[in-house]
């Protein structure tokens, strides 16, 4: 037993449960048919961990074969772990949440604490699929503290760390997966050939890492992730990709993000909204239009839909569809306001707050804005915060205040140059030198270069009307519209409808 806890704790899987048979077969030759159902149980568990789905049926059978009818021992609420799981999987929580209680029972009566734990956890997942998410991440807490004090065995510790990870990122409760993450990292560091975390949730330490803004780090962990996952293929392995992929979108590395959303693709993993994003960054707005409006009609998990929701924001202001980028910010406000995620919520209020800023409305927009930049601090997430910045900047010039809009810029540059953040630091530099320009063009010159047509098309843009709706307004085509749009831009030399509405205002051209 010894054998396969060392073993596994090094990553060595095959000769793990190598050890675990020959202690299995010990215990049964010996009699102890407790024991031999134990290792049986890890056998199975560890088996489904790696997706080896007819390896863990197999174990669990004998498993029940070793306690029989008669045997009252620890053995048998292990038993009930594999149906917890089912039970959570098949949508019924309130049988999960009967099975954990039971299991959990007989923890206490035979002092099993990696049971115990177990069960906990199961009841916590029970609670939360049952929408009582307060009283099951309190479970989580309660969970975690028993692995951080070292009242779990290291395996244990290990399933239920990843599976409280698992959690909190799926009710986007990343301020307590990062909490945990760091509690277990110093034990972790302490001992370097330890591999005690593998599966899914070595993607989502990434994930964190990139969120608390250390790419580096978050870069070393999906990397490993990847070589952990890929022998034999690991169900989280296309979602490690998708990560890796991500990771490179952000730093600007656009060849080697095509070919990890492909690999992600090529395992299971729908790369999306990542590739759409990838190529607004190309500026291929017309592809990414297409891509994200795709995805969006589909029904996807709701662990994913706010991350397409915010993507699709950004494309379609990007690409001047206001009234399809108001109904993506919409559905995310619904969604943030039955959550209880400050991840959420800062998520909602930036995209509203940005549409609300391309419709014309600075002072609006600012609410939501400061709301989001407020909360991208609290939880630490830097880019977010740069991000949201540069939007908070653009409706200071838009209300006349270049001297807070400058603030912004810099502290949203500042950010982007240390993160590594290469196309959002283009993009600011192209907003900033488009505003530059506009700042330094005289107001009678500039009004003298725009047709008549091209100021009505002009106030149309302030009030946040979309190039489908200027041509309905002025009974011209789309193409025409988008035509105007695009020589009233090039003429003042803006970048987008909120720097051409912010010039239109400071020079009187309305």
């Amino acid at each position: 037993e010894q054998l396969a806890v060392a073993a596994y704790l090094l990553g060595d899987e095959t000769g793990s449960s190598a050890a675990w048979e020959d202690a299995y077969r010990a215990y049964l030759d010996s009699g102890d048919r407790a024991n031999a159902a134990r290792c049986s149980f890890w056998l199975a568990l560890v088996s489904m961990l790696r997706g080896q789905m007819a390896h863990a049926g197999g174990w669990l059978s004998r498993a029940e074969s070793a306690v029989g009818t008669d045997l009252d021992c620890s053995a048998t609420g292990y038993l009930l772990i594999p149906e917890l799981i089912g039970a959570l999987e098949a949508d019924a929580p309130s049988v999960a949440r009967d099975l954990a209680i039971q299991a959990a029972d007989i923890a206490d009566r035979f002092d099993d604490r990696d049971l115990s734990a177990m069960a906990m956890l199961g009841h916590a997942q029970a609670l939360i699929a049952l929408g009582e998410t307060a009283a099951g991440t309190a479970r989580l807490d309660e969970v975690m503290l028993s692995v951080a004090g070292g009242d779990v065995g290291p395996i244990a510790s290990g399933i239920v760390y990843c599976a409280v990870i698992l959690e909190c990122m799926q009710i986007f409760d990343l301020a307590r997966a990062t909490e945990w993450t760091e509690a277990l990292s110093a034990w972790c560091d302490a001992q370097p050939d330890l591999v005690p975390y593998r599966g899914q949730c070595l993607v989502h330490r990434s994930q964190l890492q990139q969120a608390g803004g250390d790419w580096p780090a978050a870069a070393d962990t999906v990397e490993s992730a990847c070589r952990r996952l890929a022998e034999p293929p690991h169900p989280a392995l296309g979602l490690a990709y998708y990560q890796m992929a991500e990771l490179h979108r952000l730093a600007g590395d656009f060849e080697a993000a095509t070919a990890a959303y492909r690999r992600a693709s090529r395992h299971g993993c729908e790369p999306m909204p990542g590739l759409a994003l990838l190529e607004l960054h190309r500026g291929e707005v017309d592809a990414a239009t297409a891509a994200i409006l795709r995805a969006s009609s589909e029904s996807t998990p709701s662990t994913t839909r706010p991350a397409l929701l915010a993507a699709a924001v950004e494309i379609h202001t990007e690409a001047h569809d206001l009234a399809a980028a108001r109904g993506a910010a919409d559905e995310l406000a619904q969604l943030a306001s039955a959550s209880k995620s400050e991840v959420l919520r800062a998520m909602a209020d930036h995209s509203l707050g940005t549409v609300v800023l391309a419709q014309g409305e600075p002072a609006r927009a600012l609410e939501h804005l400061r709301a989001a930049a407020e909360a991208w601090q609290r939880v630490q997430m830097p880019y977010e915060a740069a991000r949201t910045g540069v939007a908070l900047a653009l409706s200071c010039i838009a209300l006349g205040d270049p001297t807070t809009a400058s603030v912004e810029f810099e502290n949203a540059r500042e950010t982007f140059i240390e993160l590594g953040a290469r196309p959002e630091l283009a993009r600011l530099h192209t907003i900033i030198s488009g505003i530059d320009a506009a700042r330094s063009a005289e107001p009678p010159a500039a009004a003298a270069v725009l047709s008549a047509r091209e100021l009505e098309v002009l106030a149309h843009i302030a009030s946040g009307k979309t190039n489908r709706e200027i041509a309905a307004e002025l009974v011209i085509s789309p193409h025409t519209a988008s035509r105007h749009v695009e020589n009233i831009f090039a003429k003042l030399g803006v970048t987008g409808r909120a720097a051409a509405t912010a010039y239109a205002y400071e020079h009187d051209l309305l």
